[in-house]
């Protein structure tokens, strides 16, 4: 029998890619990092913790993958860019930028520390994507296939009460990606963002196994708590070549939970 022929010709294969994912210490981004690595991507774990940091990229490499590791505090400018530029120098260029690092702060309005709990989610989970972006962009200028995920959540499109500075930074997180996907469109940069829902990581490790059930099955279409892999493969599927005419998309990767009324 001879070799069956392709259909398709565009590449869903990332193997050889540079990825670089603030965040990648632990959580989401921890799995993130896992499976570009499996899919044979070059990584750059990204987080403020060394010892977190370095146990990611022994899990990668111990593994057969291509990592390497920076401690980074997203909201330092000056960090941000020296560490772009050393991971373009250590792997030779940045084909995909994956603004995952988040904190959450939750603060009445008319709390004592409101104003600080404002400045830090708005400088973490907004600000700190235009210093990534604006480091990486020259470098991502050089690729065939130049990709940004930002990571939101579903609360880029409702709101929780005493949520307001996370709330408002993640309507942000959608804005700028839209915006960005316009003004960087035409250099074939695409701009995409994820819209996680309720997730198993550290930001909801508190909350009990009996809440987090009541709450899946209450508020979600399929009844339960995602893993971090399944919200990983979705910022997968932006940065695959062949997803080159996705851009300014919002996905949410909730389970359902925005569609669900009752």
């Amino acid at each position: 029998m001879g070799t069956t022929k392709r259909l398709s010709t565009l590449n869903r294969s990332i193997e050889g890619r540079v990825a670089l994912i603030t965040g990648a210490g632990m959580g989401q981004g921890r799995a993130t990092a896992h499976l570009f690595a499996d899919e044979g991507a070059h990584v750059a774990v990204t987080d403020l913790g060394q010892a977190e940091v370095d146990a990611v990229v022994a899990e990668i490499n111990d593994a057969g993958g291509s990592a390497a590791g920076w401690t980074m505090d997203v909201a330092n400018r000056d960090r941000v860019n020296q560490v772009t530029a050393e991971v373009a120098e250590r792997f030779g260029g940045i084909d995909h930028l994956i603004n995952n690092a988040g904190i959450s702060r939750f603060s009445p309005i008319d709390d004592e520390g409101y104003e600080d709990n404002w400045a830090i989610s708005l400088e973490v989970l907004l600000t700190a994507h235009t210093y990534t972006v604006r480091a990486a962009l020259p470098y991502l200028r050089q690729s065939d296939a130049a990709r940004i995920v930002n990571i939101a959540s579903t609360e880029g499109w409702g709101a929780t009460k005493f949520g307001s500075p996370y709330t408002a930074a993640k309507h942000g997180v959608i804005g700028l990606t839209k915006s960005l996907a316009v003004e960087l469109g035409r250099e074939a940069i695409t701009v995409n963002c994820i819209c996680p829902g309720p997730i198993r990581t550290a930001m909801t490790a508190e909350i009990s196994e009996e809440h987090k059930t009541i709450f899946a099955k209450r508020r979600t279409a399929l009844g339960r708590y995602a893993e971090p892999e399944e919200v990983a493969h979705g910022t997968l599927n932006f940065c695959l070549p062949a997803s080159q005419y996705m851009t300014g998309a919002v996905l949410p990767v909730d389970g359902g939970l925005l569609i669900k009324n009752a």
